[in-house]
């Protein structure tokens, strides 16, 4: 297997451009992938109604203190004397409330990545000048919000760690378009335009086990796939990792995966899936597709959002 340089990542910025595909005013990049057509054959794959998360469930306050600003409390507040006046009458009545901040890009809590997330050479998807960033409000150019309508489509889950025979992928390992073949020939499944590609390394079976993240040091994608992915016309790829296998093997592109895909291809992004459920559901099924459905918040002018992304066979 010859991998390719870092002369060759470098180019990917201009081979697997998308810039001016679908139009000099397009934030949506390779969402545009996932047709009506699409979402009508994503339905077909519901065979068996059985829905399952792929996502982190967020504790409080273990793991939101290492990526929030304020962790979410639930307040307790009994009592007439916190209500409306119309509720002045009612003693029985009480509520809890939250006040959330969220940071929620990192390597613990389930988040697509939205093109806005990342700038190469000062700019993000389709030519526009990182400036339209703005720290006040946010992002003007290839926000979340492009997905508002939801990012609804065909799952297929390619389970690199069962290809390999192994509980999970060691950290620094990385996966190769061999590996996504070999994964499509034994799972009897093949990637499409349109679909959203989850990679299972087994971290999160580790995770699991270990009650602890790896840090920077992870299995994810090889920079070799980008090709692969680019020419199978895929809309979102997704990972039980932060997706960049790292280290990346590449000096002067640190994480490649993340760099081409939201700066050159407009490729959406989904890190830090939680994978194990899905799974084991398609093993036990046989079936390596589903409807994926992922509804990102409406956050003006942000780069991303959490989500609760569901897999339905």
């Amino acid at each position: 297997m010859t991998l390719p340089t870092q002369d060759d990542v470098l180019g990917y910025f201009d081979t697997l451009s998308n810039w001016g595909r679908w139009g000099a005013d397009d934030e949506r990049g390779t969402l545009n992938h996932i047709t009506d057509d699409v979402r009508v054959a994503a339905a077909r794959a519901v065979r068996h109604g059985r829905s399952v998360s792929c996502a982190w469930e967020i504790a409080v306050p273990e793991e939101m203190e290492r990526a929030t600003n304020a962790c979410p409390c639930a307040a307790d507040m009994p009592g007439a004397e916190n209500m409306p006046a119309a509720f002045h009458n009612d003693r029985r009545w009480g509520f809890s409330n939250e006040r959330l901040g969220l940071m929620f890009h990192g390597n613990t809590i389930t988040h697509v990545d939205s093109p806005c997330h990342l700038f190469w050479d000062g700019k993000m998807y389709n030519g526009r000048p990182h400036s339209l960033v703005d720290p006040a409000t946010g992002s003007a150019w290839a926000a979340v919000t492009a997905a508002a309508d939801g990012i609804v489509t065909r799952g297929v889950l390619l389970d690199v760690a069962r290809v390999r025979d192994v509980p999970w992928l060691e950290p620094g390992q990385g996966v190769f378009p061999e590996d996504l073949e070999e994964a499509e020939r034994r799972q009897g499944v093949r990637v499409g335009p349109g679909d959203a590609v989850l990679l299972r390394t087994g971290y999160g079976r580790a995770r699991h086990e270990s009650g602890v993240d790896g840090g920077f040091t992870q299995a994810g994608w090889h920079a070799s796939c980008l090709p692969w992915l680019h020419e199978r016309e895929v809309a979102l790829i997704g990972a039980d990792t932060p997706q960049d296998v790292q280290p990346s093997g590449y000096d002067d592109v640190l994480m490649p995966v993340h760099a081409v895909s939201l700066v050159a291809m407009g490729l959406w992004l989904l890190d830090n899936c939680d994978l194990e459920a899905c799974a084991s559901t398609a093993s036990e099924l046989g079936q390596w597709d589903f409807q994926l459905a992922i509804a990102p918040v409406r956050f003006a002018g942000t780069s991303g959002s959490p989500v609760n992304p569901i897999a339905t066979f």
